[in-house]
């Protein structure tokens, strides 16, 4: 299987650059996998898909302000991206690092406010491993300093709309790097809608890693490995899973975040167990889904591994039939775009 067969042509101004001014006011298309249908709606709308029976599934990460700009001792500026705290010490991260020139064991950048980010040595080919001081704790440090880590494709720095819209309502544990977008269309108020019919919820953490930034880069799609990313997936969740199974109701998973995990979490036969860890599952075409019965989920860039998921659970040609669909119908892709909900 060709990485170049999940290609598409997407006109540059259909890339939604700015959240709109309400999160639940996003556009959805709806694709029903028995009829073959596609349906428009809007995302505030998504309760009148959804049954009493469904268990809705929330990927409850926070993404932390990873983006930090500060200086060499020769003035040269420096970016550090956070990737994921190290197992070395407290404030010790692995960190990509950018710079005008190279950089090397026990340099020193200067950060803003007192803070001191200190080169340790390479982690590996892509990562260094970085230890931060300062006057005060890094973590409280970073909430005050840091910048959110906005896709690369947005061409924009992070404003103070980002802070708080390039995060979901219900995120509650910090290490993400990348938000889980499905989740950015849910308001309090739609939430609170959608437990009063009757549709109960859960949550499970998975940590958004590098790999939502990086292409794939080899000419077989078989060829590729994707990074681990940290989960949780606590008893309650995956008795709640259990149950709704048991019940025959559906497991709607919100976004390939949490598909990725319910996928990695579950056993031959589907059984979800519970517990911490590093999950590393690619799905594409050919994948057997064991546990997700529905899926919420943005348009995804060209290529993408993301892509490639919506592709496993959908098929191929039913997903870029309703992207070429979308395209004629303006939606707005990626990250602050639009959603769908594929039943």
């Amino acid at each position: 299987m060709l990485v170049r067969d999940f290609d598409y042509d997407l006109p540059p101004e259909l890339i939604a650059r700015f959240p709109k001014p309400r999160r639940d006011a996003s556009r959805l298309m709806v694709l029903d996998r028995q009829t073959g249908s596609v349906t428009d709606d809007l995302f505030a709308n998504i309760g009148a898909y959804l049954k009493p029976s469904d268990l809705l599934v929330l990927n409850d990460t926070k993404v932390i302000p990873a983006r930090l700009l500060g200086n060499k001792a020769t003035g040269g500026k420096v970016e550090i991206f956070l990737v994921r705290p190290d197992d070395s010490g407290s404030a010790v991260w692995n960190c990509l690092l950018r710079g005008s020139k190279g950089f090397r064991a026990g340099q020193s950048i200067t950060l803003a406010a007192g803070m001191k980010a200190i080169v340790v040595g390479r982690r590996d080919a892509e990562t260094w491993l970085i230890a931060f001081a300062g006057d005060e704790p890094f973590e409280q440090w970073l909430e005050r300093e840091g910048q959110m880590p906005l896709p690369p494709y947005l061409q924009r720095s992070a404003e103070k709309l980002d802070k708080e819209r390039y995060q979901t309502v219900f995120a509650q544990m910090p290490g993400a790097v990348a938000a889980p977008t499905a989740g950015l269309h849910f308001s309090q108020e739609l939430l609170a809608k959608i437990s009063e019919k009757g549709t109960a919820m859960a949550c499970l953490t998975l940590h958004t890693g590098l790999g939502t930034f990086q292409p794939v880069r080899v000419e077989q799609v078989e060829d590729h490995r994707i990074h681990t990313e940290r989960y949780s997936l606590s008893e309650t969740t995956a008795d709640a899973i259990h149950s709704v199974r048991q019940r025959r109701g559906r497991v709607v998973a919100v976004g390939t975040t949490t598909a990725r995990t319910l996928e990695y979490a579950a056993d031959k036969v589907g059984n979800v167990r519970p517990g911490d860890g590093e999950a590393d599952i690619f799905i594409y075409p050919g994948y057997n889904f064991k546990v997700v019965d529905a899926l919420i989920t943005n348009f995804h860039l060209p290529e993408s591994t993301l892509l490639m998921l919506v592709s496993a659970f959908a098929g191929k040609d039913f997903v870029f039939e309703a992207y070429q669909e979308a395209i004629r119908r303006a939606y707005r892709f990626y990250s602050y775009g639009d959603a769908m909900l594929i039943l």
